[in-house]
């Protein structure tokens, strides 16, 4: 065409995107091909065969009806999900007080889209999950990192002097919080809430995504008699399905209500629909090797210490550890002996996702050579 001229060579900052994307990168995770992949949180347990034919099951009758729409409001699913939370969360919920989507991800999405956007503000306490100011951003709404201690645990008081300060619209607390795998107290969030409701009144989201692993309970109940507190959730982790893509989260009826404003038509297929209620049959079994994983959570915990490592505690699939001049070397010459682990850019640590037996001993023997060379 005349006038075109060469495309060859552009790039994303040649094109018009928004200022507040240019100079980012995409969320992800090094997916490469060795031995040992412990670097993405995943549940190392395949499904159990009884799960994956019901699956097959649940898939095949919704097949044939694959010509219509999906249940637009998921209101089976969103049942079950009740029904699951009542019976695991300490606090009894209903349909009404249940949203989901695809993925947590989606669910935090719909989130700041409904109670964020361009002119406000979202608060997270870094490190944490790095998707919360990424979707933030992705959503037009100001991104602020809120403070940590130096052993990575939210200090209430100067982070409700943050929240005061900045007033937010949107309040993230991760717990057990990604990367560094600790926990928030419940004592704790009820403080930042408080301080959210009189800085503007805001939403204050608490990210569930590995409670199932944690040592303590969830934090659902706080839910009664604080409107403005959601708590999200997912089955990517202790459910073992990172593949189905389904998050949810439980709050007051209006906050459902309003996130629905927002939500695209027929978000969740019935092919994801009928694969979520099918693992729902099976919780008791998920939760099995959830109990599991723990224990090998705790091994590492405890044989990293033994071999010389800083260790943060963790309530979560994974394991921090540190403490490395030189992060992204350690990672480097743990890789090169079979091993994936995530260098997540916290300084001086590694994260390590709790695996199988036999992965956890491959790791622990890179880690054992890796201290004697740091020794040597």
């Amino acid at each position: 065409m005349e006038g075109a001229g060469p495309v060859s060579d552009i790039r994303i900052d040649d094109l018009p995107v928004r200022d507040e994307l240019r100079g980012k990168s995409p969320y992800g995770a090094p997916q490469l091909d060795v031995p040992v992949r412990l670097n993405t949180n995943e549940n190392p347990y395949p499904l159990p065969e009884p799960l994956v034919e019901r699956i097959a099951e649940r898939v095949r009758e919704a097949a044939r009806h694959l010509n219509r729409y999906p249940d637009r409001d998921a209101v089976e699913l969103r049942t079950r999900l009740a029904e699951y939370l009542t019976r695991t969360g300490g606090h009894e919920v209903t349909l009404t007080n249940v949203w989901a989507a695809n993925g947590s991800n989606e669910v935090i999405q719909q989130l700041l889209q409904t109670f964020g956007g361009p002119g406000r503000t979202a608060i997270g306490f870094e490190p944490s999950y790095s998707m919360h100011g990424l979707i933030a951003r992705g959503t037009g709404t100001g991104w602020i990192s809120g403070p940590r201690r130096d052993d990575f645990t939210i200090d209430p008081e100067a982070a409700a002097r943050a929240i005061a300060e900045n007033r937010p619209d949107v309040v993230f607390i991760t717990t057990p919080n990604n990367p560094t795998g600790n926990a928030v107290s419940a004592e704790a969030v009820v403080a930042l809430y408080d301080a959210a409701q009189a800085a503007k009144p805001s939403i204050v989201v608490v990210d569930e995504a590995y409670v199932e692993f944690s040592h303590g309970a969830s934090l659902l109940p706080l839910i009664e008699g604080r409107p403005h507190l959601v708590v999200s959730r997912t089955m990517s982790k202790a459910f073992g399905a990172a593949g189905l893509r389904l998050g949810y989260l439980a709050a007051h009826p209006a906050v459902v209500d309003a996130v629905q404003l927002v939500r695209l038509p027929y978000h969740l297929s019935a092919v994801t629909q009928a694969t979520a209620l099918a693992a729902l049959e099976h919780t008791d079994t998920l939760l099995g090797y959830v109990r599991q994983l723990k224990a090998e959570r705790d091994r590492l915990v405890d044989e990293l210490r033994a071999i010389g490592f800083d260790v943060t505690e963790s309530d979560a699939n994974f394991v921090q550890f540190g403490r490395f001049a030189d992060a992204h070397e350690a990672w480097r010459k743990i890789l090169d002996r079979g091993v994936l682990v995530r260098d997540n850019g916290v300084p001086g640590w590694l994260r390590v996702t709790a695996g199988t037996p036999a992965e956890n001993d491959a790791f622990l023997n890179a880690a054992r050579e890796l201290k004697k060379e740091q020794l040597a």
